[in-house]
């Protein structure tokens, strides 16, 4: 397990609960006389969407998917698992994903591909952070918490090899001397 020292601080907790307050209050606004669908990516995506959820003042009803495309390496492999699919059928439902983070793309590209052809009235993506640096696929973010740096980050509900998720910060993973 890395020491302590490898995780260097990047976003407090104030300052993510800040971002989720003004994802809700975009997601409020944009949703009224609505009962949105907020399908959640899983893993990461749940520490996320449990503090967003609480600041909705419109019905939701939620789901999740997990897919993975990293298992417990810190590059993605590029392949696209469905770990476990949809439950709830979306069409002609207004359609929020709720996503940890943006990096390359190819994950929530090849997701929000799915959910098109399964014909929502809208779909819309809404991440706490992004790392455009890292994008090899194009993916309009609708409602965005964070640009951050090309660092491995952990945090929050990110984890790298499933440790870190608790920690209610988001840190960078630095590489060992």
């Amino acid at each position: 397990m890395p020491a302590p020292e490898q995780l260097k601080l990047m976003l407090s907790q104030e300052e993510i609960r800040r971002g989720v307050e003004r994802l809700a209050r975009e997601v409020n606004r944009d949703y009224q006389g609505k009962n949105p669908l907020l399908l959640g990516i899983l893993k990461g995506s749940f520490v996320f969407m449990a503090d967003l959820i609480r600041l909705l003042d419109v019905p939701v009803e939620i789901d999740f998917v997990a897919l993975s495309s990293y298992g417990s390496a810190r590059v993605t492999s590029g392949e696209i698992k469905v770990v476990q699919g949809l439950r709830t059928s979306v069409k002609g439902r207004d359609i929020l994903v709720i996503e940890d983070i943006v990096d390359t793309g190819i994950t929530v590209s090849y997701f929000l591909d799915y959910l098109r052809r399964k014909k929502p009235s809208s779909l819309r993506l809404c991440a706490l952070f992004d790392k455009p640096s890292r994008r090899k696929v194009a993916v309009a973010i609708d409602y965005l918490g964070f640009t951050i740096p090309d660092k491995f980050v952990v945090g929050y509900g990110l984890d790298y090899d499933q440790r870190f998720r608790h920690l209610p910060q988001l840190y960078a993973l630095e590489e060992p001397e």
